[in-house]
């Protein structure tokens, strides 16, 4: 008899145990799918492009062009605004560069002369 108990307590702990990874398991998933990648052709007048779209910090935005017809720095807000780039500031060349948004403003000017200040290359993107 106490045999039999035993056996329902390894088996009750073996279910409670799988319900827990399981548990897990499902919540890894869910924040691994609320990541979005959204793609943006990055060409002259770009600047409206994150109008009527709700981004989330993790989301990532791939920048697609021509490589060497333009490049990608990531700037501040003054930066933005002034279309310069701040000295240290990370800039992409690839032509299909994946950026991950942090949360707040993050904003993005092409680095290419007159391409931010006469062609609209720049973006300003707010991230929840």
């Amino acid at each position: 008899m106490a045999q039999n108990g035993s056996s329902r307590v390894g088996a009750c702990c073996i279910s409670l145990l799988l319900i827990i990874m399981l548990f897990c398991q499902a919540a890894f998933f869910t924040e691994t799918a609320a990541a979005a990648t959204y793609t943006i052709e990055w060409a002259f007048g770009v600047t409206n492009w994150p109008n009527g779209k709700n981004f989330k910090a993790g989301d990532v935005i791939v920048f697609h062009y021509e490589q060497g017809e333009h490049e990608v720095a990531v700037v501040d807000a003054n930066g933005y605004k002034t279309c310069t780039v701040p000295t240290g500031a990370k800039i992409y060349t690839s032509g299909n560069d994946r950026v991950t948004l942090q949360q707040g403003n993050n904003y993005f000017i092409c680095d290419i002369p007159q391409h931010c200040d006469q062609g609209g290359m720049k973006i300003a993107v707010t991230a929840a």
